[in-house]
């Protein structure tokens, strides 16, 4: 029992202050998760840091509370913005994920006299100016919209202390290596830097080795690792089926909470459409979205008044829901990295989950791909398109059904169609007394026989009247003269 006790590690135990293990408590969490355990104590060290683990292990609140931790001696409670310059500064790709990466600092700050905001483009950069003008502690940002902000002398960097980058990997697919190296341009030299990713590239290597010294690394999983608790499912289905497919999922497994990938924009808005019709409640979320839209769409899909978010991978390392019990890939992504991401967002915090990915014949490269990234096989599913039956034919197909009802149907149906081809017909009358006018030859008027007198009978023939007044062509029809006539 004493040897049980000796190695409990609990937040307690890991050197944090009392404030902060309080407030974790309060959020119902007592004992940290693997990599909280194996960061915390080297974060606190001052060491450098590469730190990977599976999405939904808690690598927020792995670099977010020895952060407070170290800036707990510059706490203060004055009023003066000069008394709280920015001493950690945290970086994300996307701007779901830094809004919830702020949530937390808030959360785990909440009994300690540190400022914090987040700064992301997508809305007014005006909106966001007089948070930074009262002084903060800590600042959570995308890159664009730091620099956006350091070009407007709204905020300094020259005092931090901490850089932190989330999701590093992630930042390096979207193209910020340019703007990652503006940024680490305006920081003190003298500085401790974390990476926090749930997959770690080549890529991630070299960018280590150029921003970090002498960095310890921890690796909970192994290396570009998806969770074991999430079951993968993988579905054959020609391109043309994937919707109706996805329909059937999403009613067959009774599913309150679909999360559905797409390659782009344009797809998401889409399927999402295609689903309304569908009679399944479903909302897009993606780069050409407000940032309003989107918390709209997010909020609403947490709070269950819609049962399918379709996304690009724009929001995958943004989405943080409890519990999600499915996620689809209807399509699959081109950086199979993107997978691990993407499958992240079930199975999160020991909680069980299901991912399934639609897969058509021409992506079968692709899964290959994320197959030879995560060293494992799938097992390949063929699956048909649904043959959905109307409303009237199942009602027929039920026991007690009256021979009557078919039989309206029917009649229906034929009415139906017969509206379909004859609705948009003219009416009988007036299309044979317009189409006896159209197709009678041309006659001229007795007025048109005698001013074309003198007219050649080949250039009368033309159905042309001369205007002598105009000299301009007049179309026969309104008594007028042909171009031949007005060369002479």
């Amino acid at each position: 029992m004493i040897e049980d006790t000796a190695t409990t590690v609990t937040f307690a135990t890991l050197n944090l202050d009392p404030l902060i293990v309080k407030a974790v408590e309060e959020e119902g969490y007592t004992e940290p998760t693997p990599i909280q355990k194996e960061a915390i104590p080297h974060v606190l060290a001052g060491h450098d840091l590469m730190a990977m683990a599976q999405t939904g292990t808690g690598k927020t609140a792995a670099f977010t509370l020895p952060l407070l931790q170290g800036l707990l001696p510059y706490a203060s409670t004055s009023a003066s913005p000069a008394r709280h310059p920015i001493r950690g500064l945290i970086l994300a790709p996307t701007r779901e994920l830094a809004i919830q990466v702020q949530e937390s600092v808030e959360t785990y700050s909440k009994h300690l006299p540190l400022r914090s905001t987040v700064v992301f483009g997508g809305i007014d950069i005006k909106t966001q100016k007089p948070a930074l003008m009262k002084g903060i502690e800590i600042l959570v940002a995308t890159p664009g919209r730091l620099l956006d902000h350091v070009e407007s002398r709204n905020l300094q960097l020259n005092q931090v202390q901490v850089l932190i980058l989330d999701e590093a990997d992630r930042m390096l697919d979207m193209g910020f290596m340019p703007d990652l190296k503006r940024i680490l341009a305006l920081l003190p030299k003298k500085r401790q830097t974390l990476l926090f990713s749930a997959t770690f590239s080549n890529d991630i290597k070299k960018l280590a080795q150029d921003f970090l010294v002498d960095p310890v690394t921890v690796e909970i999983a192994r290396r570009n690792a998806t969770a074991d608790l999430v079951k993968q499912s993988v579905y054959m289905v020609d391109s043309n089926s994937k919707k109706d497919v996805l329909a059937e999922l999403i009613r067959s497994r009774g599913a309150s909470q679909v999360l559905v990938f797409t390659r782009t924009k344009l797809m998401a808005a889409r399927l999402s459409r295609l689903l309304e019709r569908d009679g399944i409640t479903a909302e897009s979320i993606h780069g050409d979205k407000s940032q309003q839209e989107r918390i709209k769409a997010l909020d609403a899909f947490k709070e269950g008044r819609i049962t399918a978010l379709v996304a690009t991978d724009v929001a995958a390392r943004g989405l943080d829901i409890d519990d999600l019990p499915l996620v689809v890939n209807y399509e699959l992504p081109p950086n199979a990295e993107d997978y691990v991401h993407r499958i992240g967002r079930t199975g999160r915090a020991g909680a069980s989950g299901e991912a399934i990915s639609l897969v058509d014949a021409e992506e079968e490269r692709l899964l290959l791909d994320i197959e030879k990234l995560v060293k494992r096989q799938f097992v390949r599913e063929k699956i048909d398109a649904p043959q959905h039956k109307s409303s009237h034919a199942a009602a027929d197909s039920r026991p007690g059904s009256a021979p009557k009802h078919a039989s309206s149907d029917r009649s229906a149906s034929a009415k139906s169609e017969s509206y379909k081809s004859e609705s948009h017909k003219p009416a009988p009358r007036k299309s044979k007394a317009i189409d006896d006018w159209f197709d009678k030859p041309y006659e001229p008027t007795p007025n048109a026989i005698r001013a074309d007198a003198a007219i050649n009978a080949t250039e009368g023939s033309c159905g042309l009247v001369r205007n002598k007044k105009s000299q301009k062509e007049v179309p026969a029809l309104l008594g007028g003269l042909g171009q031949s006539l007005l060369k002479r």
